[in-house]
């Protein structure tokens, strides 16, 4: 039996969980343009009449994310789970609101220094450095932010095109997936960049506890070798990942 089959037959007990930057939603230029594609918010919500768990987690804020998610159905984990919205309610992680100061002092040093054509996307408690429409010059990008980053006693974090500036010991996606996944009996994540894999390694840890797993990798022109090596599933871009979780409601 296929890990699909196997899955559609415990989504009464499973999590289904998922990014949103170039899974549920195309990659854009711009990140404050993206959205998500056709029937992924209504595949979502069909999922949610029948699995008990169905969320998103996603580097953006939990603010963006509820502006294309709001029924309070769906768990969302923002900011790698730094903010959560759990039954309707949001919250920060514990702890994290005294990294405010140093993200805002991050942000303006690396506005100030950052050359013509690469953001700062500010996210309150992180920030990302987007250079996509300058990729040559991702590598200085890279040792700049790492740079400004431990001045501020941050850590960085690379995605795609940009680079995560956020607070040390950030949960990652893996932590937010166990502690999702928790007392169901089946659980899958579908994801399509390098800052998937922890939520990869988090499927691994469950199946080694006997939950059945599918790890399912977002194919485009961009993805991370490591993440399609390890999938169980791999689709062609957000398009293919609505269309595999339509196939997660067939009889």
């Amino acid at each position: 039996m296929t890990p699909t089959r196997s899955l559609r037959g415990l989504l009464a007990s499973a999590a289904i969980l998922t990014d949103f930057d170039g899974t549920l939603a195309p990659i854009v230029a711009d990140p404050a343009a993206a959205v998500p594609g056709p029937g992924a918010v209504e595949v979502l919500l069909a999922l949610a009449e029948v699995a008990p768990v169905v969320g998103v987690i996603s580097g953006r804020p939990v603010e963006v994310l509820v502006r294309h998610l709001s029924d309070e159905r769906l768990h969302l984990a923002g900011l790698y789970g730094l903010e959560r919205r759990e039954h309707g309610e949001v919250a920060d992680a514990p702890g994290s609101l005294r990294w405010l100061g140093p993200v805002a002092g991050a942000a303006a040093d690396l506005t100030a220094r950052l050359p013509d054509g690469v953001t700062v996307e500010p996210k309150r408690l992180s920030l990302t450095v987007h250079f996509r429409r300058r990729p040559e010059v991702g590598p200085a990008v890279a040792a700049l932010a790492d740079e400004i980053a431990s001045a501020h006693g941050l850590m960085v974090r690379p995605a795609r095109r940009s680079i995560e500036v956020h607070p040390p010991q950030t949960p990652d996606k893996g932590v937010v997936v166990e502690d999702l996944a928790l007392r169901c009996s089946a659980a899958c994540f579908l994801g399509d960049d390098v800052g998937d894999i922890p939520a990869f390694d988090a499927l691994d840890r469950l199946a080694r506890q006997g939950v059945l797993t599918v790890r399912v990798a977002v194919e485009s022109d961009e993805s991370t070798p490591e993440l399609l090596d390890r999938a169980d599933v791999v689709v062609p871009g957000s398009s293919g990942a609505v269309a595999w979780l339509r196939s997660l409601l067939a009889p």
